[in-house]
């Protein structure tokens, strides 16, 4: 049965695995602490996700939406268009999958790596309400209604196609792309009658580059995982699934879901980090910062040419990873590629402690000023299937920690304070932590 929350109220929720996140209703603005909310690109009264569905209802968080007051500072949605710029468009955008919904009956599709655009009749628009500047030719023969897909050069071309997408001359290497159509925002219509419609408009046209997305019906969970194997051999992203029956909306929705082996997320690049080895002289890694100010670097899935000429400071770029470490760090970061429709403002750090370079360990030894693992205290916890290691090491106004499985080297993660006091209270209140988990202290 759906729950609500008085003015004030906060609630905590389980997200997939061990997450938990707080849901809050502030004079009728719910918000949750989840990633999927924060993230979203619109006015915080607009938002929703899958754990405020889940707790108020659909019917409920529909009726706020409808009504959601607006806010005395106009959006920058509506100050574009009071000034006749490109206005962002009502994008439908997906949530993970988290082996939390029973995915039979949905319907699946690749998920393909390119550039999302929005056909509004007569021109392409990023997410942000920026023109792609297509060829005449490319465009004279789509319809005059709204269309939301992908513009997409093939599999393991993701840079190449945003490389030619971003240019403003009118290129020939359009010729190179096609656009595939996965939705029509303004039918009206549930999905299936959507997709009826996009076929039929599609053949009719006759245009080589214009192309419906093929969509399958799953048939449980180990159908989804044979599709998503199949796709990922081929050098394919994942999948996307959609809900039979559900609707176009605006936002992320939960009818929407992305399921892929990896994780992958969005960071704004702060720093460029020197190379060693064969890389000495241009790019050894990105460090780059998250939404929530977590620092940390990505080192690996460059090209020579990308290593030469590499993102700049202050662009936003795509990078994959396995999971999570217990900070909120990303565990085996990969870079991607540059995001073109995607914009992403400083973090504002704690006034309690400055981030700054929670790095992932790379593959080259770390700096002489960082105290390597073993020189401070060691913990470990091996109960069950559990078997896991964590060191730490405080230097002046900075500790040092490493954590992993027993017998592998781990990742490290440094962080630095204002005053050496700071440091030493915090690395304390970390090893509390540790030992009410279980975790017990070694020799070495």
């Amino acid at each position: 049965m759906a729950s609500d929350l008085r003015d004030g109220e906060t609630t905590q929720v389980k997200g997939s695995g061990s997450s938990i996140y707080t849901l809050k209703n502030s004079g009728g603005v719910y918000s949750c602490t989840c990633p999927a909310w924060m993230h979203q690109g619109i006015a915080i009264e607009r938002r929703t996700c899958k754990h405020l569905r889940a707790f108020r209802g659909d019917e409920a968080e529909e009726a706020r939406l409808g009504s959601a007051p607006l806010s005395g500072k106009p959006t920058r949605a509506a100050a574009k268009k009071s000034s006749g710029e490109d206005v962002a468009p009502p994008v439908l955008l997906a949530h993970p999958w988290e082996n939390d919904v029973d995915l039979t009956g949905w319907w699946i599709s690749e998920k393909l790596d390119g550039v999302r655009a929005w056909w509004d009749g007569r021109r392409f628009l990023s997410r942000l309400g920026n023109q792609f500047f297509a060829p005449t030719w490319f465009t004279e023969g789509l319809p005059n209604h709204p269309l939301d897909g992908e513009l997409w050069g093939g599999r393991k071309l993701f840079q190449r196609t945003v490389g030619i997408v971003k240019r403003q001359d009118e290129s020939p290497l359009w010729k190179e792309l096609s656009y595939v159509v996965f939705d029509a925002p303004a039918h009206g219509g549930v999905f299936e009658e959507r997709t009826a419609f996009l076929e039929q408009s599609v053949a009719g046209r006759k245009v080589a580059w214009l192309q419906a997305c093929a969509h399958l019906r799953c048939e449980g969970v180990d159908h989804l995982r044979r599709e998503l194997a199949r796709v990922e051999a081929l050098g394919g992203e994942g999948l996307m699934a959609r809900q039979p029956g559900s609707r176009y909306e605006a936002g992320r929705s939960s009818t929407l879901l992305k399921v892929k082996s990896f994780h992958d997320d969005e960071a704004r690049v702060i720093d460029h980090l020197p190379g060693a080895g064969r890389h000495k002289g241009r790019l050894g890694a990105l460090l780059v910062e998250l939404a929530d100010g977590t620092q940390f670097s990505v080192g690996t899935g460059f090209s020579d040419r990308e290593r030469e000429a590499p993102p700049k400071v202050g662009a936003v770029i795509t990078f994959r990873y396995q999971e999570l470490s217990n900070a909120g760090v990303p565990r085996f970061p990969s870079f991607v590629g540059e995001r073109i429709d995607k914009v992403m403002a400083p973090s504002s750090p704690s006034p309690k402690a400055r981030r700054v370079k929670a790095v992932t360990a790379p593959s080259t030894p770390p700096p002489a000023s960082v105290p390597r693992s073993g020189k401070g205290r060691r913990f470990e916890l091996v109960a069950g299937t559990s078997s896991k290691f964590w060191e730490i090491s405080v230097d002046g106004a900075a500790f040092t920690t490493t954590y992993g499985r027993i017998g592998s080297k781990g990742q490290t993660t440094l962080k630095s304070f204002g005053s050496a006091a700071q440091a030493q209270a915090e690395a304390e209140k970390l090893i509390a932590e540790k030992t009410k988990k279980g975790y017990r202290e070694t020799a070495g």
